[in-house]
């Protein structure tokens, strides 16, 4: 457990955003990506009979469609206890290996800080 009172406003920041997309869009899971400019880039679950992409794996989408060029951090709120490896390599191909990866439960409290690598 990490205490997300502990944790730097603008990772608490994305960490919200993630747990507001989830309930917004009703969702198994939210996350939310900053970029190198502080930028953030906010989505949910992708699930369609053509497509399927986790809620981390759109974001970083996102993010690189905008014109990121680089990861900051990286949010995901899930039931899940982990970050999915396909999550970490997406945001590691953005954000490099050292990019941190905060791992939230569907309260929002942080579970987990890894990093993408």
């Amino acid at each position: 457990m990490t205490d997300s009172t502990a944790l730097d406003p603008e990772d608490r920041k994305i960490v919200t955003l993630a747990r507001s997309a989830r309930a917004r869009n009703g969702v198994p899971e939210g996350a939310a990506v900053r970029d190198e400019t502080g930028r953030t880039y906010v989505a949910g679950t992708v699930s369609l009979d053509s497509l399927q992409l986790s809620a981390l794996q759109t974001a970083v989408a996102m993010a690189v469609a905008s014109g990121a060029t680089s990861l900051e951090a990286a949010a995901v709120v899930t039931e899940a206890p982990a970050a999915a490896d396909a999550d970490r390599a997406a945001v590691r191909d953005l954000g490099g290996a050292d990019t941190p990866v905060l791992v939230a439960g569907t309260d929002g409290e942080v579970r987990d800080v890894v990093t993408a690598g």
